[in-house]
């Protein structure tokens, strides 16, 4: 009952009319900025806190327009995925999976909806999740140590090879070069610069911006140049516009599984909509692909990682307002806008500060709402890229592409790294090595390497301490499941394959003979 009680305060707090229009100004401002490649949620965030105080809100106020603008970044990414094959930040790469391949066949309008509904379903459950069991999965979550989290890392890994289907050595290709690619710049244990080939533009490393860009967004343009003359391969018009109730019931209960399974990692800290993504993605094609469509144009892939990344994005607000500690990079930034106010996130502020911490809880249902009323209503807006001739659509992808990344560091270097790798990117597409590992295997190597090294250097280098606790085990035995059960069934589904042309052949001999 008290936490009705706080729930019931928290809505007299979100429901003030300034409250009401901020959060939703932060959901539109959050969508447009989730939209443009490259920017991303971090940046929405850094860029409208100075505003927030400047203009002398409450701290609750600020919370709410901070937190709405995070949750409309994780709405909006999917839309450049989506209708261009271009992922608006880490956590959209895979919906790109079967969403591009749904807007080639026509269907843009549907995968924009259901990728909205899924959103909206998936940070509902999170923000449940937030106001019934915060303080428990705050517990559980300071029980993941270094080893932990870098048996999470390789369990993430492991389910890169489930990615491709019967191709995972691609897969694995692709990660091993996203990896690489992360072990590039000074190396903060030892302060020595690695494989900069003396570039001081490579000393701080590839920016994940230059990274996702050149990979997606230059190797798409110039595979749109490639067949610009091919009608096939064109991007067509949607005629419907929304999901209808069939695609709701098939995607439901994927859409829940994925919801409480992004939530779960997003309260770990550090994990991220990244890892929630490509987990559930993965773990939806193994339980439900059973045609082989994902990949191809399922509404469930894109349903399973849009409802992830967004109850991961909610659930990272678990550990930084029950223990202080970020739940990703975008929650880090937000603390500091609660240290600019003298406020200190962590158990005590539920006590001292209930207004703000309910009132924003309550904010977040709020803010799902509209962002679910603006987002389904603008899908025919949204749509009317595909009808943009490539003419215009090419150079306008370039310019917004190359502006995102000259923005990072205002160099032409990364200008110039971008067109390389994008390059790269588009002879490996050719090869048909698939994008979203390398991206995957990038954004999750520093963090797998962190922690390894934190783990051994309190053991001294015994790596023991990596099988120690019943989590690091499990994991691992999960990753191994991973390796192990894909290939065996893939081979079984061959031996059956090559069965029953035998059995269809040895049929007709057995009737003639009887």
């Amino acid at each position: 009952m008290d936490t009705l009680t706080h729930l019931a305060t928290g809505f007299g707090v979100a429901f003030t009319p300034m409250n009401l229009f901020v959060a939703a100004l932060g959901a539109l401002i959050g969508t447009v900025v989730g939209l443009l490649p490259g920017l991303g949620p971090i940046n929405g965030v850094a860029i409208l806190m100075p505003l927030a105080f400047a203009m002398k809100l409450p701290p609750e106020t600020s919370l709410i327009l901070l937190a709405a603008v995070y949750i409309g970044c994780e709405y909006g990414g999917r839309i450049s995925s989506i209708l261009l094959n271009v992922p608006g930040d880490a956590g959209a790469i895979m919906t790109a999976l079967d969403g591009y391949p749904m807007a080639r066949q026509g269907r843009g309008g549907v995968a924009l909806s259901i990728s909205a509904w899924s959103s909206f379903i998936g940070s509902l459950v999170a923000t449940a999740g937030i106001v019934l069991f915060a303080p428990l999965l705050a517990g559980w979550a300071l029980s993941f140590g270094p080893a932990e989290y870098f048996a999470l890392m390789c369990f993430a890994f492991a389910c890169l090879a489930g990615l491709l289907g019967d191709a995972p050595v691609k897969a694995g290709v692709a990660a091993v070069l996203g990896l690489s690619l992360s072990c590039v710049g000074l190396d903060s244990n030892s302060g020595v610069y690695r494989f900069t080939g003396g570039d001081i533009h490579l000393s701080d490393g590839i920016q994940f911006v230059v990274v996702v860009i050149g990979v997606f967004s230059i190797s798409e343009i110039l595979l749109m140049i490639e067949s610009h003359h091919a009608a096939p391969g064109a991007v067509k018009v949607t005629g419907r516009k929304l999901f209808n109730l069939q695609e709701a019931r098939e995607t439901w209960w994927c859409t829940l599984r994925s919801s409480v399974v992004g939530f779960v990692v997003g309260v770990l800290p550090g994990a991220g909509a990244t890892v929630a993504s490509a987990m559930t993605y993965t773990m939806e094609k193994r339980l439900t692909d059973k045609d082989g469509t994902f990949g191809r144009g399922d509404i469930r892939g894109v349903a399973a990682p849009e409802a992830a990344n967004n109850s991961a994005a909610t659930g990272s607000f678990v550990p930084m307002l029950t223990l202080g500690v970020p739940g990703s990079g975008t929650t880090a930034v937000m603390m500091g806008a609660l240290a600019l106010y003298n406020i200190t996130p962590g158990p005590a502020l539920f006590s001292q500060q209930p207004a703000l911490v309910w009132g924003f809880i309550a904010s977040l249902f709020l803010a799902n709402v509209m962002l679910l009323m603006m987002n389904i209503p603008m899908v025919g807006l949204f749509t009317k890229l595909l009808s943009v001739p490539n003419w215009l659509l090419v150079p306008s992808i370039l310019s917004v592409s190359a502006v995102g990344v000259y923005a990072v560091h205002a160099t032409t270097f990364d200008l110039v790294l971008m067109a390389v790798l994008g390059v790269a990117g588009y002879l490996l597409r050719k090869q048909d090595v698939p994008m979203a590992p390398l991206i995957l295997g990038f954004v999750l190597g520093g963090l797998m390497e962190q922690n390894l090294r934190r783990a051994l250097s309190i053991t001294q280098g015994d790596v023991s301490i990596l099988f120690e606790s019943p989590i690091s085990v499990g994991l691992w035995i999960c990753a191994a499941l991973m390796l192990v059960v894909p290939p065996l069934w893939r081979a079984r589904a061959r031996r059956r394959g090559h069965r029953a042309p035998l059995a269809e052949a040895v049929a007709p001999v057995q009737e003639a003979g009887g």
